[in-house]
């Protein structure tokens, strides 16, 4: 996840104009998650799994709500900014970073632990998606868990080629499995709703909410947000509005999928 400087008081929103455009969505959809979860656990402070959740720009607001938040991050560097963050913001002693991956997941972080999983910009990035989503899977508490997926859309990457002029490597995300535009794409993976659905299903998760994140944050020209008063608080509301409209799913640069274990919803 991009790494911001510094994060706003528990439970407000994460920092920086556009960091807030980006994720103020998922951030939203994600607090509330976290409200039913614990209130069906019958705590108040829950066990949160953030997987390659970098410098904690999820996790810390997460563990400033009170819940034990467990990172788990291929790279050092992130992880040493994590600590640092969370040391900032008061919340050392309810955050822990751990070295890893999707592949090793379940042998750092542990099975059947956490009330909560955060699996945001894994997916598109790793070789095999399903088996990623098992780990993470394997991670919820069988007595009752919500996963939260973050993972790069295909439609989205169809409309930027379009705009950007580049009409042939658009037609081939459009008919490409994994959502690609072409050898050189440096994402991996790309998902529709439907896609994501399936994906999560098959991982025995029931499949819930659906967001479209960054459906127009990406297409805006930063000098308009930055330069017109009002403007960034326009647009963000236009994107909270729109994001659960299917037809602006469809051409979401990200889909944000809310899910729970079978029997728990």
């Amino acid at each position: 996840m991009p790494s911001e400087s510094r994060v706003r008081p528990p439970g407000g929103p994460l920092p920086g104009p556009h960091a807030a455009l980006r994720a103020g969505v998922v951030w939203s959809v994600l607090r509330e998650a976290l409200r039913r979860r614990a209130e069906a656990a019958g705590r108040q402070s829950l066990d949160v799994l953030d997987t390659g959740g970098g410098s904690g720009s999820f996790a810390v607001p997460v563990a400033g709500l009170g819940h034990r938040v467990t990172v788990v991050d291929p790279s050092p560097d992130a992880l040493f900014a994590l600590e640092r963050r969370a040391a900032e913001e008061a919340v050392g002693d309810r955050v822990t970073g751990v070295q890893g991956d999707t592949s090793d997941l379940l042998e750092v972080a542990g099975r059947d632990r956490y009330d909560l999983v955060l699996c945001h910009g894994v997916l598109e990035h790793v070789d095999d998606p399903a088996a990623a989503l098992a780990a993470v899977t394997g991670a919820l508490r069988r007595a009752g868990g919500t996963l939260s997926l973050l993972a790069a859309g295909a439609g989205g990457a169809v409309l930027s080629r379009a705009l950007a002029g580049r009409f042939t490597e658009a037609r081939r995300v459009l008919g490409d499995p994994a959502g690609r535009w072409g050898a050189a794409d440096p994402v991996p993976h790309r998902f529709t709703v439907a896609g994501l659905r399936d994906l999560v299903a098959g991982a025995g998760l029931v499949p819930g909410e659906v967001h479209g994140i960054r459906i127009f944050a990406d297409l805006v020209p930063g000098s308009l947000v930055d330069t017109e008063p009002d403007a960034l608080q326009a647009l963000t509301r236009l994107e909270a509005e729109a994001a659960g409209q299917p037809a602006f799913q469809a051409i979401a640069g990200q889909l944000h999928l809310l899910a729970e274990l079978p029997g728990d919803l």
